[in-house]
């Protein structure tokens, strides 16, 4: 089933949602299309439904032992590449900050006390060696493991006394042992799960930092977050998260669990299947706009058959009823195909121009600088990529595509590939002569009167188009494939083009004087 537009919204003017990754490492490609739909949802659906939507950027930094130094900024950075702009966070401030957890202990704290106080937390001292001795036996007996309550009868007096006495504990939630609990999630309807079958979590960790389940709930309320959408791992968990907001007495937000994004032929999506993280996709080449229209489609559908859609229709097309809550493919070509259609369709040339220029200038072919279009080198660039630019399926792929236009030096190639199929070296020579004489007296920037004249000069010689086609675009690109050939003329320019005509010549007759 899909969302039931009714139960979306409520009576509430305004929609808050909030993406809260963890700095343990780079942004997912799964937790950045959660934070598409966050957005979406927030700046989109919500405002034409006459809502204040905002879309809040929380760090959720709680499991300090997994924390990689620099992954809050590299978080940011992808996401502002990616093109989405929070309202709220941990760089821009806000009214309901700290919006990172680590900053946030004493508000957990006190919240923990509460719920120890009210009966509906306990403290747990079992130690890590008394935990896996009761999984062990769990499984040998073929039960599911889970935490046995061992510390839930403790009287709170004694287990007051033992955290005063500075006794090493955690603090657990006092989950229901009977009935039932129910979760509404927005893209799957009503979920029934029995209490028995659930564990009393652990909400505070002994190092005093909260697990994700008390401090995503706590936050989400004083955050006064209206709709969460995480991925559907939290699904088993959730109806623990719905018992916490009661126990606080207040009102759970409404909940929607991501589709899951599967590897090819099913399972998880890992690195053994290809980039997997934000970072990668952006330092492949892959283009923010291709990337945001190809994921908001594992999940969501407008018609079933439009798949092209620009960030502003997304904007005004998103709605959540048409999320699908079943699990979608991740196919590497589709999203290469995306890409493609976008540098050549979407993008502008000056656009496409600047964002492939940082590649050129990392791979030591460009000045970074080439990029303002005011450079002396802006003019010949652009020229090239306008060349090239259909045959690039990733930016990444820019430098190596370009090479022959950006350096004085061919990188060395074998001088038989200069002879045509069902030529001869010394036949080659004198054709590459006679091209040189041709070439110089025509005028490259006029890519119809090139052609002619080369195909006269080829009719002249009896050869076929393509006999005296191949030679000239080895000479000048060491390659066999190339752009169109009267444009790679036109772009190199008559200096480039009768320099490497002449060294052809050159290193084609010592291959045929050394007789190897």
């Amino acid at each position: 089933m899909s969302a039931d537009p009714a139960m979306i919204f409520d009576d509430s003017p305004t929609v808050r949602v909030r993406f809260a990754p963890s700095p343990t490492g780079s942004l997912h490609i799964g937790g950045a299309k959660t934070a598409l739909f966050d957005y979406l949802f927030a700046l989109g659906e919500a405002k034409r439904a006459g809502k204040e939507g905002l879309f809040i950027l929380r760090i959720e930094d709680t499991d300090q032992k997994r924390l990689v130094e620099g992954a809050v900024d590299g978080i940011l950075d992808v996401l502002t590449w990616f093109g989405l702009e929070w309202q709220e966070g941990p760089d821009k401030g806000g009214s309901r900050g700290p919006y990172v957890q680590s900053e946030r202990l004493a508000i957990y704290s006190d919240y923990t006390a509460r719920l120890v106080t009210a009966g509906n937390a306990y403290p747990c001292f079992c130690t890590a060696e008394r935990l896996q001795s009761v999984r062990e036996a769990q499984q040998a007996k073929g039960l599911p493991p889970g935490y046995d309550r061992h510390c839930r009868t403790i009287p709170a007096a004694d287990a007051g006394a033992r955290v005063a006495a500075g006794e090493k504990h955690v603090i657990r939630f006092t989950m229901p042992r009977e009935g039932e609990t129910r979760v509404y999630d927005l893209l799957r309807g009503e979920m029934i799960f029995q209490n028995v079958n659930l564990e009393d979590l652990v909400l505070m960790k002994s190092d005093g930092y909260p697990t994700y389940h008390l401090a995503n709930v706590v936050d989400d309320h004083l955050m006064e977050i209206t709709h969460i959408m995480r991925g559907e791992e939290w699904i088993a968990t959730a109806p623990v998260h719905i018992r916490l907001y009661s126990a606080f007495g207040w009102d759970a937000p409404k909940i929607a669990h991501m589709p899951l994004i599967m590897a090819p032929g099913g399972g998880k999506l890992s690195k053994r299947h290809g980039s997997t993280a934000m970072e990668e996709f952006r330092d492949a080449g892959i283009l923010p706009e291709a990337l945001m229209n190809y994921l908001v489609l594992l999940g969501w559908s407008l018609d079933g058959t439009t798949e092209i859609f620009s960030k502003a229709e997304l904007l005004e097309k998103f709605t959540l009823d048409r999320v699908s809550p079943s699990p979608a493919t991740f196919d590497y070509a589709k999203l290469a195909w995306f890409n493609q259609h976008y540098i050549n369709h979407i993008v502008t040339l000056d656009d496409l121009t600047a964002r492939i220029i940082p590649f050129l200038a990392k791979a030591g072919l460009a000045d970074p600088a080439a990029a303002n279009p005011d450079h002396a080198d802006y003019a010949y660039i652009r020229a090239t990529v306008e060349l090239q630019k259909d045959r690039f399926k990733t930016l990444a792929e820019a430098p190596e595509l370009m090479l022959p236009f950006l350096t004085e030096e061919l990188e060395p190639y074998q001088p038989l590939t200069l002879v045509p199929k069902k030529g001869d070296p010394a036949q080659t020579i004198e054709t590459l002569k006679a091209i040189a004489i041709t070439i110089a007296e025509l005028d490259l920037n006029d890519e119809a009167a090139t052609e002619a004249g080369l195909r006269a000069l080829a009719e002249e010689r009896g050869l076929k188009a393509g006999q005296l086609f191949m030679p000239i675009r080895v000479a000048v690109t060491g390659r066999t494939e190339s752009p169109g050939l009267f444009g790679t003329l036109r772009v190199m320019g008559a200096n480039r083009v009768n320099n490497r005509i002449a060294k052809a010549i050159e290193l084609l007759s010592a291959k045929v004087a050394s007789g190897s």
